[in-house]
């Protein structure tokens, strides 16, 4: 049987923001719950706030810090883009999603991530791996994952209250977007998609979320 280069599951999903306020109400409008304060990363000027999705699986809505210091590298998330950045001033969005595998070291075997450097990062009791671009952009323009590996017994759905709301599932036309749907099975991803139907937006990547208002395309 022909195994994944490297084992991964859905760890959460990233939301941008042009504020950290604008991007939880933004959430709270949409899910009917606020999200929980996050934390602040000081190597990469940024700041976040949390919604569990159930199990462990959660919702980041990330903005620049504008306390924090500039950083040495370029922002993760494609948060120093130009584009991205003038599309944040319109309302926050989903940019991206990030897997988890227990094997970080095996990423590289994949060609969209042979470039990037999987640097070590840590917020409060939180330490982790995380592999960035080298120009700190979306792989795959948001549709491939970035990739985490956790370290020590931590994790951010420890302590997250539940929300009532729960992930269902990703959109995207992965038929569209070249090699990434290979790489995403070579993941052992594509499960979680489900294929857009003709009233569904084809272009770029969407969530599903069940929540107590019903289901929520993201």
């Amino acid at each position: 049987m022909k195994t994944s280069p490297i084992r991964c599951e859905l760890d959460h999903l990233v939301v941008g923001a042009q504020t950290l306020n604008a991007g939880a109400s933004y959430i709270a409008d949409l899910l009917g719950v606020f999200p929980v304060t996050g934390g602040v990363h000081p190597n990469m000027g940024t700041h976040n706030v949390l919604l569990s999705l159930g199990g462990s699986v959660y919702l980041e809505v990330i903005a620049i810090n504008p306390d924090g210091d500039p950083p040495e590298h370029p922002r993760w998330f494609s948060l120093d883009n130009p584009a991205v950045r003038q599309t944040l001033k319109e309302g926050p969005q989903l940019l991206t999603w990030v897997a988890r595998t227990p094997d970080i070291s095996g990423l590289k075997r994949l060609e969209p991530y042979a470039a990037c450097d999987v640097r070590e990062m840590s917020r409060g009791d939180l330490r982790w791996l995380f592999a960035f671009t080298p120009d700190g952009e979306c792989p795959g323009d948001g549709l491939l994952p970035h990739v985490i590996e956790w370290r020590g017994n931590a994790h951010p759905t420890d302590t997250l209250p539940d929300s009532q709301c729960r992930f269902k599932s990703l959109k995207a036309n992965l038929a569209s977007g070249g090699s990434a749907g290979s790489t995403i099975a070579a993941m052992g991803l594509n499960p979680l998609f489900t294929v857009p139907g003709p009233e569904d937006d084809a272009v770029g990547l969407h969530a599903v979320i069940k929540t107590p208002r019903g289901e929520i395309v993201l």
